[in-house]
């Protein structure tokens, strides 16, 4: 692999400095035997400068090092790990910038203090090792953590969405099946072909392929209405905003690199964004949180209306709402569950919220069990009971009022629930939670007193953690809660020796 010439600057660096620290020299004297500057040297071992061949063999010579080993681009295994990373695609891949860190700052702080970043790096990668992470799902909680920092939000795809709507639809006008598939065919030149997924069972899973070399998009024919609509839109907006580093793959993708995963996630925000118009979005949500009552009904007529998945519509209001309500601390999380299992899979979270801790969703709760009182799971437990024994396969809606035992944090949870593979029984829940706070209350009328429309429950973050031990839902002892009071018994105990 051919590496950039600051990287190979920043390794010689490294290994410069590191040498010079193990024959016991400053860099004054490495200057003083090798008939250099002190600047000289120091602006080599921040990797700088890279000297002529005439000054790599004075330096050579005045740590009594051979050439060829000085110049070779292999560490010590102290610096093994910061070796890996420059090697690696992550420095050149990862746009750095996304996060506001300039690239150049990142090298001077490896060389600044190699050892302990070098310590820093090995963690990471053995913490990364220990929970199996790919390097898709490394991309994917970068990706997350992008979406967090602006609230979900980005202004220049909802403009670029904005240039598209007035430049193909009536104002206030919905984005037809239709015109997607025109647009596609003659504006683009792509050619829309089905494939049978009983025909191609191993194409189950993929609800499209693009095949760019013959422009030709196959989409699931299995698909829904709303379904394949998105996918029509995120294929105009691949073509529309130019975006030509991408996957190839829906809903399933191989990461490639950070910009593939980048591109379709902008193409998808594009896609919702001109198919759930912003502006009729707020007109809709604005009714709907004047209202004295909380409706499932109504807020599944609204998904409906916007021909859009829950899931969908759920991430179209992480967009919408911060930037357009003020409504800023929620987060959004997705779980599966399939007939028979006694667990939940989390297949998909994004916090927004600035409060502290898990408490409040799922986040950081690693092998436990998920409180069984959440709606989001007990939505799940309802609609397979309707499912097994009143044949009802129905989408349902439901929210709830959710005081987390241990802090006394109140959220809003609504929580939707449909069948997602039917074929081997699984069902999806997704759900966007609201701190329950005055911002709130002034937006959502409903939420100004209580309401028997809203259900309010006592929860916790999981069974492992739980004090609540009359729970009839428990599924798990509170091992991490009995650890956490034993470790604060033994503190006190030492406090009584002193």
């Amino acid at each position: 692999m051919t590496l950039p010439a600051d990287h190979i600057r920043l390794l010689f660096g490294l290994k410069l400095r590191q040498l010079r620290l193990d024959k016991g020299l400053s860099a004054s004297d490495l200057a003083q035997q090798s008939g250099m500057s002190v600047s000289y040297i120091t602006e080599i071992e921040k990797g700088r400068k890279y000297p002529k061949a005439d000054k790599i063999a004075a330096l050579a010579n005045a740590m009594q090092v051979d050439y060829d080993s000085l110049v070779s681009l292999k560490l010590s295994k102290k610096l093994e790990p910061i070796s890996d990373l420059l090697r690696s695609k992550f420095l050149t891949e990862i746009p750095l910038e996304l996060f506001g860190i300039d690239p150049s700052d990142l090298l001077e702080l490896l060389a600044e203090a190699p050892a302990k970043v070098s310590a820093m790096i090995r963690t990471f990668m053995d913490i990364a090792l220990t929970y199996n992470m790919s390097v898709e799902r490394l991309y994917m909680t970068m990706l997350r953590s992008y979406q967090e920092m602006h609230d979900n939000y980005f202004p220049e795809i909802e403009a670029d969405a904005d240039r598209f709507l007035a430049e193909y639809t009536a104002s206030g006008q919905a984005v037809s099946e239709n015109l997607l598939v025109n647009l596609l065919k003659t504006k683009y030149d792509v050619q829309i072909v089905p494939f049978d997924p009983a025909e191609q069972p191993e194409l189950t899973a993929l609800r499209s392929v693009y095949r760019p070399e013959r422009r030709t998009l196959h989409l699931n024919a299995s698909l829904n209405t709303a379904q394949r609509t998105f996918i029509l839109a995120r294929e105009v907006a691949f073509q529309y905003m130019g975006l030509k580093i991408r996957p190839y793959t829906y809903s399933w993708v191989e990461a490639e690199s950070f910009e593939q995963i980048l591109n379709n996630y902008r193409a998808s925000y594009f896609a919702g964004a001109i198919l759930i118009r912003r502006d009729v979005l707020v007109a809709r949500l604005t009714e709907l949180f004047d209202r004295d009552t909380w409706s499932n009904d109504a807020f599944l007529d609204l998904i409906r209306d916007f021909n859009s998945t829950p899931e969908r519509f759920f991430y179209r209001l992480s967009n919408v709402l911060p930037s357009q309500f003020g409504i800023d601390q929620l987060f959004f999380y997705r779980f599966n569950h399939t007939a028979g299992e006694t667990d939940f899979h989390l297949s998909k979270e994004m916090h927004l919220s600035r409060l502290q801790g898990s408490q409040g969703g799922p986040r950081g709760i690693i092998d436990e069990h998920y409180c069984r009182r959440w709606i989001a799971l007990t939505i799940l437990q309802e609609l397979h009971f309707l499912q097994q024994n009143k044949g009802v396969d129905s989408t349902l809606c439901r929210a709830q009022l959710s005081e987390y035992a241990d802090s006394g944090v109140q959220y809003l949870i609504v929580s939707v629930a449909h069948s997602h593979r039917p074929d081997v029984q699984q069902n999806m829940s997704v759900s966007m939670c609201f701190a329950v706070n005055d911002a709130l209350r002034s937006r959502m009328k409903f939420m100004q007193k209580p309401t028997p429309d809203i259900p309010a429950r006592l929860v916790n973050e999981a069974c492992e953690r739980c004090g609540i031990f009359d729970c009839r839902e428990r599924v798990a002892a509170p091992t991490v809660l009995q650890k956490k009071r034993q470790f604060a018994g033994m503190k006190q105990a030492l406090e009584k020796l002193a």
